[in-house]
């Protein structure tokens, strides 16, 4: 095979790997990132944290448990959320106390 055709076959594969590398580093791996970030935002919950969930509701979280939060959004209003569908956390809340009433 000549020379000169190998070039025009390597110019004409170039554009498309260019576009997989660009399409790499703009789209998939900032979304790894938030990804990460979120569920280490997930893990992290800590009872008295003030979030807002995916809904748009704002509350305080009164319960932790595997998958499940327990968000208070008015004075004596609990409702039991999914911990995937919490989009922030507002403000860190203290971490319970051993010997809480509330418990």
């Amino acid at each position: 095979m000549p020379t000169g055709s190998t070039t025009a076959t390597l110019m004409n594969i170039l554009p498309i790997i260019l576009m997989v590398v660009l399409f790499y580093f703009m789209l998939i791996r900032p979304q790894q990132k938030r990804q990460k970030e979120h569920m280490n935002m997930l893990n992290n919950l800590k009872r008295n944290d003030t979030v807002v969930l995916s809904s748009g509701m704002i509350g305080k979280i009164v319960r932790v448990e595997d998958r499940e939060v327990g968000v208070e959004i008015a004075t004596g209003v609990t409702v039991k959320v999914v911990k995937g569908m919490i989009a922030e956390v507002r403000a860190k809340g203290e971490p319970a106390v051993a010997n809480d009433a509330k418990g």
